[in-house]
Parts: C-alpha cells; structure tokens; sequence
C-alpha cells in the first residue's frame, strides 16, 4: 500500500525502517498508476467531446479568422507591413487511410489528456521523489509542482498561438510552382501542431533547469553572462528553424520569449549562488 494511504501510526512505523528496492517499487508503481490514470480520464473527456476539440482548438490554426493571425493582421497596420496580415492559408487537409480520423481522434485525445493531467501527474512524481531527498533539498525545491507546472503551460499555449501558427501559414502559402496544389495529410498538420507546442513547453522549463544545475553547481550566472552573446545567436537559430517564415518579425516573435527565459534564467542562477555564499559565511562565521 503507497505511504500516503497508511495511518500516522503505520507511517511512522514504516519511517523507523528502511524501505526494501521492492518497497520503493511498489510505491513507485502506485505513483504512476495514479499519474497514468489521470492522464486517461482527461484522455476519456476529451474524446467524448473530440469534435468539438477538433473544430475549434485543433483546427483553429487552419482558418484565417483564428486569434493569433487577427492580431498580425492589426500589428501589420501599426507597423504598415502588409504581408504580415495572414487573410487566406492555401492548403486542405484530407485522411488517406481508412482508419486515420479514428486514429488521430485517439491520438489527439490522448495528447490533451496529457497536457491537461500534467500538474497532477507531475505531482504524484514529485511525491515520490521528495521523500528522498534531505530537508535542505526539500526547502529548496519548494514550490517546484507550481512552477514547472506554470511554466509547461506557459509554454503550451505560446507554442500553439505563436508558434504553430507562424509555421503553419509559411508551410501552407509555400509553393514552388502555383500548378502544385497543397493537400496535407491530417497526420502531417497534427503532427506539426504537437511537435511545436510540446516543444515549446519543454523549452519553456530553461528557468527550472537552469534552477537544477546552479543548485548541484554545475551552473553560475557568470558563466551564463559570459556566453550570453552565444545563447543569443544559439536562440536566433532556433527561432528560425521552428518559424521557417522567412520574414523578421514572425522570429523576433519567437526569440524575445525565449532571450526573456535566458535572463530570466541568469537571474535564478545568480539568487542560488548568492544564498550558497551566504551560507557557506554563517558557517565560516560560526
């Protein structure tokens, strides 16, 4: 049974001895047995209404009226640039085998449910991940569920409004030759979508790793300044290869987010090795 149902009585107990690698198992087992079922709940609502889904969040990219694209639209009239202004995305999707609109409503069930279950789900790790660790450890970690959370989501909906959309309507209004018509597979349009989201949300974990590393040593916000130059040139290439839009402000749209999660990152590593230096003081003082 995991140690989060057992009585004080029984906790304190199985505390006064030291856990079997079988222990640590089963209650590794019970962790993501509960993560895993919260993704499939998500996974199970979000098929019930998958047409929905698919019609305004999925599909919402594909059409000119979506969000991100009626804002470039009033950024192109600021700035007088016109071809900004995205009115016609030249592109149908189609299903070329038998089962993919089942597939991909599977699939696509199972990615929101993901997303959706991923505070939970990275909760029930982290509980078992903490008790492991030593009260420093465990003070310093605090608040980790929360921000990694924050910062996946963050990521999420900058990937899909942002991202996605810019690459989307590139790819889409491309031509080599007007004779060639672009008809996309449903697999192809799905599998950009996801790819550029949860990549972005993973990017957006730079603070928490920067965190990691700066807490066992491995980074210093000096050495993060030194190369600040090169993480720039480093961002401005990632930019351009998930905007392959050839114009300049779809990348700076891309790579102001993430030179602000760079800084942002120094400014973390720079409080942890302030607080390691002020402590190793008290204990020189002491």
């Amino acid at each position: 049974m995991p140690l989060d149902q057992l009585t004080d009585e029984e906790i304190e107990s199985e505390e006064g001895k030291e856990m079997s690698f079988l222990d640590h198992l089963e209650e590794l087992r019970w962790h993501i047995i509960r993560a895993v079922g919260s993704i499939f709940v998500f996974a199970l609502i979000a098929f019930v209404y998958i047409e929905d889904i698919f019609r305004i969040v999925i599909m919402g990219p594909k059409n000119p009226d979506f969000w991100t694209y009626r804002m470039m639209c009033k950024l192109s009239e600021i700035s007088g640039y016109t071809d900004l202004c995205v009115t016609k995305l030249n592109f149908e999707l189609q299903a070329l085998g038998v089962s993919d609109q089942f597939t991909m409503a599977l699939t696509s069930s199972a990615i929101i449910g993901l997303c959706f279950a991923f505070p939970y789900a990275f909760w029930e790790l982290w509980r078992f991940i903490k008790p492991g660790l030593r009260n420093v450890e465990k003070e310093a970690a605090r608040g980790a569920v929360f921000f990694v959370s924050l910062l996946f989501l963050l990521g999420l909906f900058f990937g899909y409004f942002i991202v996605s959309p810019l690459a989307i309507n590139f790819l889409a209004n491309y031509q080599i030759t007007p004779e060639i018509k672009n008809q996309f597979d449903i697999t192809s349009y799905i599998g950009i979508l996801v790819t550029l989201s949860l990549g972005c949300a993973l990017i957006f974990q730079m603070p928490m790793i920067a965190y990691v590393l700066s807490k066992v040593g491995v980074l210093t916000p000096k050495f993060m300044r030194e190369y600040r130059k090169h993480a720039w040139i480093v961002i401005l290439v990632v930019a351009g290869i998930i905007t392959p839009s050839p114009d300049i402000y779809s990348q700076v749209l891309v790579a102001l987010p993430l030179a602000m999660l760079y800084e942002v990152s120094i400014i973390v590593s720079g409080r942890i090795e302030k607080a390691r230096l002020k402590a190793q003081r008290e204990l020189m003082n002491s």
